[in-house]
């Protein structure tokens, strides 16, 4: 590892979030399946209620994962993603005229557990260590998304978009359990910096058109 570097200018984290393993219909093959998932998620920890929330081994304390080959397990335990898409997704998604596209996306929404801003995709690296609060998380790749993310942002191309656009976030392993809370600055420390997460969405990108 490098040298570990200060707060990147305004890296913080603006919200936690959590959520339970329930139904969503989503749709597949051409027809419709209701499948488990704990891809709704709602803030716990904002920056104007900061309550210091436990991140354990296997992710944010009162979350759940439905399907742990796809999301959660110790290399996704915690999924970080950048508020600075969610304007992108909003657009996206009156673009689609989906029906509910006026209200905007709240954070939580993309499924993520820390909402940050001032740190995106293009400046991480598989194996980058992000203190926050108390706890140690270490990037381990980015979010390849599935039919789910089409059911829950309310239109079908919402996944591609995803792959197509690089707005993926990122899903983190936990090295050191501790507690952390909106506002939190985010400190990295550089890792080896041999596999950027640019450079597998841009893979994903330009090798998996097809998928969609």
């Amino acid at each position: 590892m490098s040298e570990t570097h200060g707060a990147l200018a305004g890296a913080r984290v603006l919200a936690i979030s959590i959520g339970k393993a329930i139904p969503l219909v989503v749709a597949r093959a051409g027809t419709e399946a209701v499948v488990m998932s704990g891809i709704r998620k709602h803030p716990v920890s904002t920056l104007v209620h900061p309550l210091g929330v436990q991140v354990r081994p296997l992710g944010v304390a009162g979350d759940e994962q439905a399907d742990l080959t796809a999301h959660g397990g110790l290399d996704k335990a915690v999924y970080a993603y950048p508020a600075e898409h969610y304007a992108w997704w909003n657009a996206r998604r009156r673009a689609a005229a989906q029906p509910e596209a006026h209200r905007g996306l709240a954070f939580g929404a993309m499924g993520e557990n820390l909402t940050i801003e001032g740190l995106e995709e293009t400046e991480l690296w598989v194996g980058d260590v992000l203190r926050i609060g108390t706890a140690v998380l270490c990037v381990a790749s980015p979010r390849e998304p599935s039919c789910k993310f089409n059911a829950v942002l309310g239109y079908r191309h919402a996944a591609r978009d995803m792959v197509e656009s690089g707005y993926s976030g990122v899903y983190l392993s936990v090295v050191q359990t501790g507690e952390v809370r909106a506002g939190d600055c985010i400190y990295v420390q550089h890792g080896p910096r041999k596999l950027s997460i640019d450079s597998i969405n841009r893979w994903r990108r330009d090798g998996r058109r097809h998928l969609f």
